[in-house]
C-alpha cells in the first residue's frame, strides 16, 4: 500500500468561481444513434414538447401520459415546457418521472470529458476522476473491489491517469454502486474515503457488503483542497441521508469553467424524503447560481444525456457538450424541481399511497 500525497487541505467554507461562457456542440450522428438507444421514452417528449405546450402536457414526463392530475399534472407540464427540445433536460424528465426504470446500457469507454476529469463507467454508474497538481480526487469507486480492480484501475491508466495517485474517494452517496470500491482503493493506494455523516451512519446501520472502514467526513461547504484545485463538496440530502454534490473547476482548453456534478438522481420512495430532496434542489440551485456553474455532469450518465454527450467528444466535436452555460444550467435544475413537486403531488393526490420501502445501501441509481 502507497501513500498517496499529502498536499491537501479541508475548510467549512463555501466556494465562488467567475463565470466562464457556455460552449454547446451539435450531436453526432453516432451519439443519437445511442441516445435514440438509451432515451426511447424521451424522445417522444421531445416531440410533444416540441409541438407547443398542449402537445408536451399530453405526452409529459417522458413521452408518456403519467398517472396524476390536478397540481402533480401542472408541475409534469411545466417540467416539459421548461426542457423544450434538449435532450439534457428531456432525459433528466425520463429520469425522474414515475415509474422510471434505469436499464442498464452498454458501458462507455473511459473518456476525459475535460482536461481534468475523467469518466469511467460502467453499464449503470461511473466513477469520476479530478486530477489536480498534487493527486487525484475521486467521485464514487463502483460498486465492488472486483470492479475496482478491473474496470476501475484500466479505465483510469487509459485516460493516462495513475491510480496511485489517487488521494481522496468521496462518496456521493451510500449506494452500494458508488461506495462498493472504495475500500479497495485505500487499502492499495492509501486513498481517504470521505463521506457526509448521515451516510457513514446509514453505512454502518445497514452494514453492507464491501463497505469502506469509517474514515473522513464531509461537512456542507467543505472545501477540499489538493494542490492546485479545490473542490467544495455541499450535501443534497434526499436521494440518500447524506447524498453530497460537489462543485469544482473544469478545464476546457486552457480554461476553467465551474462545474457540477448532481449526487443522487433518483427520488426517494416516501413522500417526507422527496420533500428534502425538493429542498436540497433549490439550495443547491442557488450554490451554483453564485458559483457561476456552467459544466454539469451526472454520476448516472443515462439520466442525463451523457452518454451520448461522451460519444459527441469521442467523434471529435470542437465545442464540449458538457459545457451548458449558465441558464442551461438553471433550466437543469428548474426541471428537476417541477418534477419533484410532480412526484409530492402524486403522492398526496394518490387514493392509495404506496407504503415506502425499508431504505437500503442496496438500492442503486
Amino acid at each position: 500500500m502507497s501513500a498517496g500525497p499529502t498536499h491537501t487541505s479541508l475548510t467549512a467554507n463555501s466556494t465562488s468561481a467567475t463565470a466562464e461562457a457556455a460552449d454547446r456542440s451539435g450531436p453526432s450522428r453516432r451519439s443519437l444513434l445511442l441516445a435514440a438507444a438509451l432515451l426511447p421514452v424521451a424522445a417522444g417528449a421531445a416531440a410533444g414538447a416540441a409541438a407547443g405546450p398542449a402537445a408536451a402536457s399530453a405526452t409529459a414526463p417522458g413521452g408518456r401520459a403519467p398517472h396524476a392530475s390536478g397540481d402533480a399534472q401542472r408541475h409534469y407540464d411545466r417540467a416539459a415546457r421548461i426542457a423544450g427540445d434538449d435532450p439534457v433536460l428531456l432525459a433528466l424528465i425520463k429520469a425522474l418521472s414515475p415509474d422510471a426504470v434505469f436499464p442498464p446500457g452498454q458501458a462507455p469507454e473511459p473518456i476525459r470529458v475535460f482536461d481534468n476529469v475523467a469518466m469511467v463507467n460502467t453499464k449503470m454508474v461511473s466513477a469520476t476522476a479530478i486530477t489536480t497538481s498534487a493527486g487525484v480526487v475521486l467521485l464514487d469507486a463502483l460498486s465492488t473491489p472486483e470492479e475496482a480492480e478491473q474496470v476501475l484501475l484500466p479505465g483510469l491508466r487509459a485516460v493516462d491517469i495513475d491510480p496511485a495517485r489517487i488521494t481522496h474517494v468521496v462518496v456521493t452517496q451510500a449506494h452500494y454502486d458508488h461506495f462498493g470500491g472504495a475500500q479497495y482503493l485505500a487499502d492499495h493506494y492509501g486513498a481517504r474515503v470521505m463521506m457526509s455523516p448521515a451516510d457513514w451512519d446509514f453505512v454502518a446501520a445497514d452494514a453492507p457488503p464491501n463497505a469502506p472502514v469509517r474514515d473522513l467526513e464531509i461537512h456542507d461547504g467543505q472545501r477540499l483542497t489538493v494542490g492546485d484545485t479545490t473542490i467544495t463538496l455541499h450535501h443534497t440530502p434526499g436521494h440518500t441521508p447524506g447524498t453530497v454534490s460537489p462543485v469544482f473547476p473544469a478545464l476546457w482548453k486552457g480554461t476553467r469553467h465551474p462545474a457540477m456534478l448532481w449526487g443522487g438522481t433518483n427520488p426517494p420512495a416516501a413522500t417526507e424524503d422527496k420533500r428534502i430532496y425538493l429542498s436540497s434542489v433549490r439550495t443547491f440551485a442557488e450554490r451554483m447560481r453564485a458559483a457561476g456553474v456552467v459544466a454539469e455532469l451526472n454520476n448516472h450518465p443515462g439520466a442525463d444525456y451523457g452518454v451520448a454527450r461522451m460519444e459527441q467528444l469521442r467523434a471529435g466535436a470542437a465545442e464540449n457538450p458538457f459545457l451548458i452555460g449558465r441558464a442551461r444550467a438553471q433550466r437543469f435544475m428548474d426541471v428537476m424541481d417541477s418534477m419533484i413537486r410532480g412526484r409530492i403531488a402524486t403522492d398526496e393526490e394518490s387514493p392509495t399511497p404506496a407504503a415506502a420501502p425499508a431504505s437500503t445501501t442496496r438500492s442503486c441509481c
